[in-house]
């Protein structure tokens, strides 16, 4: 292909100057007998040659930079779609982020409550129990009450020099002393 180009180039060339070569004659200049027409076939084979030499590498040219804009359009809307993806990603996230931070709400609430009847069951009981510790207490003062009077009736009331007392009579005495 290229010893085919540098051949047509030089045929293009030297032809032309070969064939219309002219004797050393000396004649009158006038437009049909002027070199006017050979110049303009010279200048239209030079353009022709030119042409054909250069018109597929500007056309190539012309070709890749037309498809490398497009390449590029198309990466723009690519990443264009990609971005819309994400953004959609990213709402659905949000919307899922805020259903579970609702979720999240009501469960702490739920807890919360379960946490405040817990502990107003630990306290009704130990209140059932203090109570109940209370009542105990006060039984036993009601008990040592009754205990340290029949002592000191016993050992104030009575000295053995009294006259003797049955036990019918100790129990009547400690019943009204009680009572």
């Amino acid at each position: 292909m290229r010893i085919k180009n540098i051949a047509l180039i030089v045929t293009a060339l030297l032809l032309p100057s070969l064939v219309l070569a002219s004797g050393t004659e000396h004649h009158d200049v006038s437009m049909f007998n002027s070199d006017f027409f050979y110049r303009v076939l010279n200048f239209s084979v030079f353009v022709g040659i030119v042409y054909y030499l250069a018109a597929n590498p500007i056309k190539a040219f012309f070709v890749g930079r037309s498809e490398g804009i497009a390449n590029q359009l198309e990466e723009i809307e690519a990443k264009l779609e990609a971005s819309k993806n994400e953004r959609l990603a990213a709402e659905e996230n949000v919307t899922k982020a805020e259903s579970k931070a609702k979720e999240i709400v009501a469960d702490a609430g739920n807890e919360a409550q379960l946490l405040a009847d817990n502990i107003a069951e630990k306290n009704a009981v130990a209140l059932t129990i203090l109570d109940k510790q209370a009542v105990e207490k006060q039984t036993l003062s009601a008990k040592k009450a009754t205990q340290s009077t029949i002592d000191s009736l016993l050992n104030d009331g009575f000295e053995n020099s009294d006259i003797a007392i049955d036990e019918a009579k100790v129990v009547s005495l400690i019943s009204s002393k009680v009572a």
